[in-house]
């Protein structure tokens, strides 16, 4: 065979018949090919373990009679100055295989696109609560968010039993919480939930930059960076900075409109025509 046909063969799914030919054939074109065809098959073997080791949470409590769904639930966007909290819950399927699925703050932003449509194709369920500003500012994000994950929790398409949330502990009856720290690296559908709210958060952000360009959103996403900063004291706060954090709580602006939290189940493509009927809302 021709190298580019055997190229074109280890590519896909060889047979045992084609592996044996092509691993007895001496030309040292042949010989590379298959060594960096055997180093992918190691590489995949490897990310297989790697991914199996995040289900064990998952296996334990489904293992356990009366379980027949696990929902993973995380949030980003607790610590900046501006721009709303998101919140995800993503029930995955028993058999499910995400490969290079992680915690979002171990991802590039391009990993973290590239995961985000499988994700939404592959789970069972998946919903997001985007939480007000004026609620953060009211009850605290720590409050806000464990109210968010619990709005998530009875509003999901699918009931769960058995909810693995990333260090916090939402309280609905008939849902066991099981808090994980550092549960994003350690979970699966912890994982997924950070990837689908970290995606949406940045796209959101990097909408309101269109409405706010002054403070440079699209790069800091609302955290306190030096252009964020200077742009604050020169323009002064708008009305998607929370005034529960400083330096704007400290300024003694009037509280933002009360405005509920906007839960959504996102689609592929579809999501932002979500975000922005959310985006109208935060301008009107």
């Amino acid at each position: 065979m021709k190298l580019q046909e055997i190229k074109s063969i280890l590519a896909g799914k060889p047979t045992a018949e084609e592996l044996q030919e092509i691993r007895q054939d001496g030309r040292a074109g042949v010989q590379k090919l298959i060594a960096a065809y055997d180093k992918r098959l190691e590489k995949e073997k490897a990310e297989r373990l790697r991914f199996e080791n995040m289900l064990r949470f998952e296996k334990e409590y489904l293992a356990l009679p009366g379980i027949a769904r696990i929902i993973g639930v995380d949030e980003a966007g607790r610590g900046p100055l501006a721009g709303p909290l998101v919140i995800a819950g993503v029930i995955l399927p028993e058999d499910v295989f995400i490969a290079g699925l992680n915690d979002s703050k171990k991802l590039s932003e391009a990993k973290r696109e590239a995961l985000y449509p499988e994700i939404l194709e592959k789970a069972v369920a998946v919903l997001v609560n985007v939480v007000s500003i004026s609620n953060i500012d009211t009850q605290n994000i720590y409050h806000a968010t464990q109210e968010g994950m619990e709005q998530i929790l009875r509003q999901i398409a699918v009931r769960p039993q058995v909810a693995l949330v990333d260090a916090m502990h939402p309280q609905v009856e008939g849902i066991e919480t099981v808090p994980i720290i550092h549960g994003d690296a350690l979970s699966a559908s912890i994982a997924a939930a950070s990837v689908v709210a970290k995606v949406t958060r940045d796209r959101l952000m990097q909408q309101l930059a269109q409405v706010y360009p002054q403070y440079g959103l699209a790069q800091n996403k609302g955290y306190g960076s030096q252009l964020h900063m200077d742009a604050i004291r020169q323009f002064g706060a708008t009305k998607i900075h929370r005034r529960s954090y400083e330096p704007i709580r400290s300024m003694n602006l009037p509280p933002v409109e009360e405005r509920d939290n906007y839960l959504f189940v996102p689609e592929n493509g579809k999501e932002d025509v979500g975000l922005a009927a959310l985006i109208r809302d935060l301008e009107a």
